[in-house]
């Protein structure tokens, strides 16, 4: 599915979900600077570098406890990492963004701070991979492969030309921000992903992916 597509269906939903409950719900967009650490075939690690992304969604509170809040979310983010290298002498810079739809559950402490309310928050999230692309740039030509989700690679999957990765990541938020009175607010959340998003191959590896990063996001409760 087209990113447009993507983000197109992703506004109906935030939509609806405004018209249906406004009391509550808040809309966020920022920055994400994501990688993708774990370990290489060898079993080292993997010295991959921070790319720049993006998040867009919405969130409803709900109260249970003072100044304490469920926060349930559905966001469209954008991950991945970058790395360099060198093969038979010829040096290569590549590069792999996905495309997801996550749903994050936290908590948010909300006290009292000046005329606003720090926010401080924690929980676990779920995405689903819905699509991306691999770009390898080497000797002065770039080729550009599409990111296929699966669990597990066949040896005819080796055949094409597509990246492979699993569609299903999981782990833990943690968010700093403040809410002005205006209802207005800025957030720094990092993340750490759980789950290994390298999938089986059909030769045994000690490789193993996971999402981890931070970002800055502007949001506005109505």
């Amino acid at each position: 599915m087209k990113t447009k597509q993507i983000l197109a269906l992703v506004a109906i939903l935030l939509l609806g979900i405004n018209y249906v409950a406004a009391q509550g719900f808040g809309v966020r967009a920022g920055v994400n600077f994501q990688n993708i650490n774990g370990k290489d075939a060898s079993g080292d690690a993997l010295e991959n570098k921070l790319i720049t992304g993006f998040n867009i969604g919405a969130n409803y509170e709900i109260p249970v406890g003072t100044d304490i809040y469920f926060q349930p979310g559905l966001l469209f983010s954008t991950k991945g990492g970058k790395s360099t290298g060198e093969i038979l002498g010829v040096k290569y810079d590549s590069k792999v963004m996905t495309s997801n739809i996550e749903v994050p559950l936290n908590i948010i402490f909300k006290p009292l701070l000046g005329t606003g309310h720090m926010l401080l928050g924690f929980g676990p999230y779920v995405a689903y991979g819905i699509g991306g692309k691999v770009k390898v740039e080497s000797g002065g030509e770039e080729e550009e492969s599409d990111i296929e989700f699966t669990n597990e690679v066949t040896e005819d999957d080796l055949l094409t030309d597509k990246y492979y990765l699993k569609p299903f990541d999981a782990g833990a938020n943690f968010i700093i921000g403040y809410e002005l009175e205006s209802m207005l607010s800025l957030q720094l959340n990092a993340q750490l992903g759980l789950l290994n998003i390298y999938p089986k191959q059909p030769v045994d590896t000690e490789t193993s992916f996971k999402n981890t990063g931070f970002g800055l996001s502007i949001g506005y409760r109505f």
